[in-house]
């Protein structure tokens, strides 16, 4: 089974993330949940930006790659919204197997990266009334690159939808078809 680091949303490391962990792990996969906040958690979008920003992506982005330097090359980069760029960019300095955009997705020149990894095959999910900003341009960079990628958008307008933690937001319709959809990508990521 694969090894997996996962990203936590601009919200931190929240039930949602342990879920997802856990539903990881329940298939076998060894799972590496990052928190780039030391725990931190927020329940307010304005304040875990707020937070974040003073951070400073950069940083949020070198914590990152600091957290996967123990795990072997070929693990798969997942992350939730905020997350799914961290993953993005981690992909773009590791070798890695596959990478899940769950709820959040990045034009790689927003990471200061100019191209996807040659052959790194990809999954983006979103809601439909909160398509990430950019998304065509990576589709087309993941393209570029000779890897394969599926996109897969989801009714409603909730962001973290796989939380359940989040009652305004989750879906379980939606969130039980994308992990129907994510879970084989990690037993297999397409070539």
């Amino acid at each position: 089974m694969a090894e997996i680091a996962l990203f936590h949303s601009v919200l931190g490391v929240r039930p949602g993330i342990h879920d997802a962990a856990d539903r990881l792990r329940a298939h076998g996969h060894d799972v590496t949940v990052v928190d780039q906040y030391d725990g931190r958690v927020f329940d307010d979008y304005d304040k875990a930006g707020a937070f974040a920003r003073s951070i400073g992506y950069p940083s949020l982005m070198r914590l990152a790659l600091d957290a996967v330097t123990e795990l072997d090359d070929g693990f798969i980069a997942a992350g939730f919204s905020n997350g799914g760029g961290m993953a993005e960019y981690v992909a773009t300095q590791r070798h890695v197997g596959g990478v899940l955009m769950l709820s959040g997705a990045l034009d790689l020149a927003m990471l200061g990266v100019e191209a996807w990894p040659a052959g790194v095959p990809a999954q983006i999910h979103y809601t439909v009334d909160l398509v990430p900003e950019g998304i065509d341009a990576l589709v087309k960079q993941i393209r570029d690159a000779g890897a394969h990628v599926a996109v897969f958008d989801y009714p409603g307008a909730g962001h973290l939808f796989t939380d359940r933690s989040l009652e305004s937001e989750y879906d379980e319709q939606a969130a039980e078809l994308l992990w129907s959809r994510v879970l084989p990508f990690c037993a297999s990521p397409p070539s």
